[in-house]
C-alpha cells in the first residue's frame, strides 16, 4: 500500500458559492483546522521584513478568524527596541498561526499571519493523486505558468516547498540582481528537463515573486517533476 501524505492545495471551485464566492479560506497546515477567511490571497499582500509574516490590513480586507488567544510575547527588535505581540493559536492543535500589536482584537489594525502556518484546503492523498495546486496553472496555447517565491542568498539552488500559493525555490545569488534570474532558470530547466528556450521568467507581485512560463509540458507533469525534486 503506498505511503500516504498530506498535500495542501487551493481551488476557487472549493470556495463558497453565491455572494461569498470571492472569499479565500485558509487552514492550519498542521491539523487542517479552519483558521482564516479573507477576501484576498495571502501571497498578494505585503510581508514583514523581520519575520516574513503576511500583513493583513483589516481596513482593506476581511479577516474572520477562528483562533484562540495565546498571550502576550515581548521580542527584542534591534538595539533598544521591543516588539509586543498578542499571539493567536490554531484551535485544533494550538499551532502559533498569527499575531497582532494591539491587545484588543476588534481594534487591531493589522493581523500578521505567520509565514508557512496556513494553507488553503487540505487533502490527504498520495502524491501521485494530489490535485495540481493553483500556483501551477494551465494557460492557453499549451503553456504552463508556475508562481515561484524566491529565497535568495542560500547555500544552493533547491525546491523547499510546493503548496497552494507558490513554489518556494532557494538560490545562491541576490534576488535583486540578474544573476538570480539566470540561476533560477538554469535550475528549473534541470528540474523540469527543459531547455532555456522553452522557459520564460516574468516578475510577480514583488522582486522575490516570479512567474515561470514553460512550454511542452502539462500542469500535471510540471507538478510531479517539482514534487520529485522538492526537499523533504
Amino acid at each position: 500500500m503506498p505511503k500516504r501524505t498530506t498535500h495542501t492545495y487551493s481551488s476557487e471551485d472549493a470556495l463558497p458559492e453565491g455572494p461569498d464566492s470571492d472569499l479565500f479560506v485558509y487552514y492550519c497546515r498542521h491539523c487542517a483546522s479552519h483558521v482564516l477567511i479573507t477576501d484576498t490571497q495571502l501571497q498578494k499582500i505585503p510581508k514583514r521584513k523581520t519575520d516574513k509574516a503576511y500583513v493583513l490590513d483589516k481596513k482593506k480586507h476581511l479577516a474572520r478568524l477562528n483562533t484562540k488567544e495565546a498571550g502576550k510575547v515581548l521580542l527584542k527588535r534591534g538595539e533598544g527596541k521591543v516588539e509586543r505581540q498578542y499571539r493567536m493559536n490554531c484551535t485544533g492543535c494550538e499551532l502559533f498561526v498569527c499575531y497582532r500589536a494591539e491587545e484588543d482584537l476588534e481594534s487591531a489594525s493589522f493581523i500578521y499571519v505567520v509565514d508557512g502556518s496556513l494553507s488553503a484546503i487540505a487533502a490527504e492523498t498520495t502524491p501521485q493523486d494530489a490535485p495540481v495546486p493553483p500556483c501551477i496553472s494551465q494557460l492557453d496555447g499549451g503553456l504552463v505558468q508556475v508562481a515561484i517565491e524566491v529565497e535568495d542568498r542560500a547555500q544552493r539552488s533547491a525546491i523547499t516547498r510546493v503548496n497552494a500559493d507558490d513554489v518556494r525555490v532557494t538560490v545562491a545569488a541576490a534576488a535583486a540582481r540578474g544573476e538570480a534570474n539566470n540561476e533560477l532558470l538554469e535550475f528549473m530547466g534541470k528540474v523540469l528537463g527543459l531547455k532555456l528556450s522553452q522557459m520564460t521568467l516574468q516578475r510577480g507581485w514583488n522582486n522575490k515573486s516570479k512567474l515561470l512560463v514553460v512550454e511542452d509540458m502539462s500542469a500535471r507533469q510540471v507538478y510531479e517533476k517539482l514534487l520529485e525534486s522538492a526537499q523533504p
